[in-house]
């Protein structure tokens, strides 16, 4: 289960870039009743997404040229330059080498050899997740890319996880874990094989919630769009994609009752 008890590779941080951070903040509350606390600084467009006084995810301006708006997973490293040269030598790409930010630990922005863009993070660092797992928080990372077996492969080497197979309708499905612990209590997330609707490789975030049907229509009514109407998955509950009104897509999950 996804949790703030960060290890190698765990998710730690989750942000979203977006072209209007006020639209977006408003959006997001009114879909998961998020508050957000800018960080204060005049020449930062930055802050955080609260949830009962906890930080569950963070808004940012877009700062690259032509970026499009998308959540950003971040992974604990234990050395962010040593992850970030890996990356390179197994065919990904460093879009952002390595960098501190005071308080939060160094930074690295990367892309797998799939496409797929995450980034990482080394501590020391107060920047983290504070609430995972619960109703309106992140709860999942799913890696949708065009080969899942390449991808275990890469992150494997990165982070240690360790993979399983789940047989899925119509495909299988890798669920992930970290190197630390019972495999099934550390799992945090899976990869899937990309679909033939010409998508690109991408990590999704998955959040918590109380009704997926109730809250893709509070996502609709709020300017956004379904991009996958809520359905039920045999043994893990039921699942809606959606994109915010600026396109960032992301997906929500009422997790089927434990056994």
């Amino acid at each position: 289960m996804l949790g703030t008890d960060f290890t190698t590779g765990s998710p730690v941080w989750l942000d979203l870039g977006s072209p209007d951070t006020a639209a977006a903040a408003a959006f997001y509350s009114g879909v998961f009743g998020w508050e957000f606390a800018p960080v204060g600084q005049d020449d930062v467009d930055y802050g955080f997404f609260q949830l009962d006084g906890k930080t569950v995810a963070a808004l940012g301006a877009l700062t690259q040229e032509g970026a499009g708006s998308a959540w950003m997973l971040y992974f604990q490293t234990p050395d962010a330059d040593a992850t970030a040269k890996a990356t390179a030598q197994a065919g990904g790409r460093v879009r952002a080498e390595p960098f501190d930010i005071p308080d939060a630990g160094r930074m690295a922005q990367l892309t797998d050899p799939g496409g797929a863009e995450f980034a990482v993070r080394q501590p020391p660092g107060r920047m983290g997740l504070e609430k995972t797992s619960e109703n309106n928080t992140l709860c999942w990372a799913e890696l949708h890319v065009g080969d899942p077996a390449a991808a275990v492969d890469f992150y494997g080497g990165l982070f240690g996880w360790r993979s399983q197979d789940m047989d899925a309708p119509g495909m299988t499905y890798r669920v992930l874990s970290t190197a630390e612990g019972d495999q099934q209590d550390a799992s945090f997330g899976g990869i899937a094989a990309l679909g033939d609707g010409g998508d690109s490789a991408r990590w999704i975030p998955y959040f918590a919630v109380a009704d997926a049907d109730e809250t893709a229509a509070r996502a609709q009514s709020a300017g956004g769009s379904v991009l996958m109407p809520a359905a039920d998955v045999p043994d893990v509950g039921r699942i809606a994609w959606l994109a915010d009104p600026f396109g960032a897509a992301f997906a929500v999950l009422k997790p089927a009752p434990q056994m």
